[in-house]
């Protein structure tokens, strides 16, 4: 079992005997696949400073070297590094394409004060497109440094050079995994690097790279390269107490004056199974600086990483459901079944999964689980899923890197719905069968408790609230047919809602009586009209007699209104009755009203 509490990058872990005056080389970039790497570059000195006459004279601002690559090898990445004596020059051109700097490196002599520097750019686009050929960087230019400071000559470290990291992808490779590792540190002592968490399953064709500068065919005091204790050796070119002597191992030049283009085999020095290498890198005396590190390994192993895709809440709730993929991308095996998947809230362990099938190398599984939080949890809280995690920070694989295993959801609070004000009912006169008309409108704002809830509408059902859907569009007038009429009103917060509701009444007011008539056609005041009378007081009995109290008509809710013919009493034909002032008495039989309402009116033909 893998513990998972100290993740570790597998990669190089540097440590070094002495003070560090540049920038340890760490990991800067990883392929895993069928991938593999080579080198191309070129000096810009014309000798080896150490043994040669002159200072600036001998170094050009411009220089040639070959990339020849076969056609089914596809160029995936191609690093630019150039180097020197001084502060630096950051802007250089590349077959006469301009090129600045996108990272930069420094190193200063722990003896002589002096410092050096290194630059970095990805031209992938560039090389891919040019392909195989010719490439030239030109404007690389130290000879104001060495002319300015005496020390560079003296100290015999006068430099400049250039080279590119091209890493491809060939179908017929085994599975490798290529690491870069990038900085810029001297050995004028011992270097140590541990390389770890391997898990070696061949070791054929296993190799290591070195991008080095300022070394000397000519000073060989103790200047080894050493793996797992074996020291390193590619004679008669690299022997092995001169491993930083001007050469190039991909065309076998001897004349690359102070600097090192170098690929060692070191298949017979590392074993299937093992988990960890050891390298040491010594030089008695001349001053190396290391600016680059390229290893391959066919190291068989997974990658696990999560995403989280989705969190999806209900409201009101301790519940929560997360979506997220499990991932086997920048791998070179799959991902067994059973991987574990531990889920956090602020820490603390609320749930677990594991994965379903083996995912295959640039596969994923999509994964749903729903977790219902414990009371103890905050009501703002993060929720953190960690694959290859049973459920204690440890884990059950080896893989590639352990620090993609997690994912977070930043801070999540729960939702809630929003807390509607009560609403009092409305009441209103009663126009006709129980309708009435309603202003609501400012119960829009009166409902509402907080600043961060808003009104949503008015709906005439709890179906229509809930959906949101055929809202009252005129709520300062609106008309109830029927009442009691219950009116729904809905408020939403961020993530929720709330229905809430109140009541429309109406009640029979007084009617009001036009005790006027005029039956003479003109349509007005033709009939004894009294307004809000009519299917409100749906029992009223109306009497109205004439001037000695003799009853002349009759009628309720069914009959006409009165246009002067009585309906009582003895009639020769239906001719109105005789012009002057009658009285009414009006019985509206309603608990209300238990009195009638009684008058005078006027009749004119």
């Amino acid at each position: 079992m893998k513990i998972k509490i100290h993740k570790l990058i597998l990669g190089l872990f540097i440590g070094l005997s002495g003070a560090i005056y540049g920038q340890n080389v760490s990991l800067y970039q990883q392929f895993n696949g069928r991938y593999d790497f080579t080198f191309i570059g070129n000096t810009m000195n014309l000798g080896e400073n150490n043994i040669t006459a002159g200072c600036e004279d001998l170094l050009i601002n411009s220089s040639s070297a070959n990339l020849n690559i076969n056609p089914n090898q596809i160029i995936q990445n191609a690093y630019l590094y150039w180097a020197g004596s001084g502060a630096g020059d950051f802007d250089i051109k590349l077959n006469n394409i301009e090129i600045s700097a996108q990272r930069t490196f420094s190193n200063i002599s722990s003896s002589s004060g002096l410092t050096y520097f290194s630059a970095f750019a990805d031209i992938t686009s560039q090389v891919a497109s040019t392909g195989n050929g010719s490439y030239t960087l030109s404007d690389l230019d130290v000879s104001q440094t060495l002319l300015n400071i005496a020390g560079y000559c003296i100290n015999r470290t006068n430099f400049a050079g250039w080279a590119i990291i091209i890493v491809y992808k060939d179908s017929s490779l085994p599975l490798n995994q290529i690491n870069i590792y990038d900085g810029l540190q001297s050995i004028p002592s011992a270097l140590n690097i541990t390389l770890n968490s391997l898990n070696v399953v061949d070791n054929n064709n296993a190799q290591i790279g070195f991008i080095a500068w300022e070394g000397d065919s000519n000073l060989a005091i103790n200047e080894t390269l050493m793996i797992n204790g074996n020291t390193l050796s590619n004679p008669p070119l690299n022997p092995a107490n001169n491993a930083f002597n001007g050469t190039n191992s991909i065309t076998g030049s001897s004349s690359l004056y102070n600097m090192d283009l170098d690929i060692y085999n070191i298949q017979n020095n590392i074993n299937i199974g093992d988990t960890s290498a050891q390298i040491q890198l010594t030089s008695g005396r001349d001053v190396v600086l290391i600016n680059v590190i390229v290893t391959k390994l066919n190291s068989q192993l997974p990658d696990a990483a999560v995403v989280l895709n989705s969190n999806i809440q209900n409201c009101d709730s301790r519940s929560i459901t997360l979506n997220f993929s499990v991932t086997n991308f920048n791998c070179t095996s799959t991902l067994q079944a059973g991987t574990p998947i531990a889920i956090y809230a602020n820490g603390q362990l609320v749930g677990q999964s594991q994965t379903t099938s083996v995912i295959p190398i640039n596969g994923s599984e999509n994964k749903q689980i729903t977790i219902n939080l414990p009371s103890e949890i905050a009501d703002n809280f993060t929720i953190t899923i960690v694959v290859d995690d049973t459920g204690n920070g440890q884990g059950i694989i080896y893989e590639i890197s352990e620090n993609n295993n997690q994912t977070s959801s930043g801070l999540l609070t729960f939702f809630t719905s929003p807390i509607a004000n009560t609403l009092e009912s409305q009441t209103t006169c009663n126009t006709g069968l129980t309708q009435g008309a309603f202003n609501f409108f400012e119960y829009s704002s009166q409902a509402l408790t907080s600043t961060s809830d808003y009104f949503a509408g008015f709906y005439e059902s709890s179906a229509d609230a809930t959906l949101a859907t055929n809202p009252i569009v005129n709520p300062t007038n609106y008309i109830a047919t029927s009442t009691p009429k219950e009116i729904f009103i809905r408020i939403e917060n961020q993530n929720c809602f709330t229905i809430s509701s109140f009541w429309l009444y109406t009640k029979n007011c007084p009617p009001t009586v036009y005790n006027y008539v005029s039956s003479n056609n003109d349509q007005d005041n033709d009939t004894f009209f009294i307004d809000g009378l009519r299917d409100v007081f749906v029992n009223f009995e109306l009497e109205i007699y004439n001037r000695w109290g003799k009853l002349i008509w009759t009628g309720n809710n069914s009959t006409p209104n009165w246009d002067g013919v009585p309906n009582k009493g003895t009639r020769v034909d239906n001719s109105s009755a005789p012009e002057g002032t009658y009285y009414y008495i009006l019985n509206l039989n309603d608990n209300d009203y238990p009195e009638p309402l009684t008058g005078w009116l006027y009749f004119r033909k």
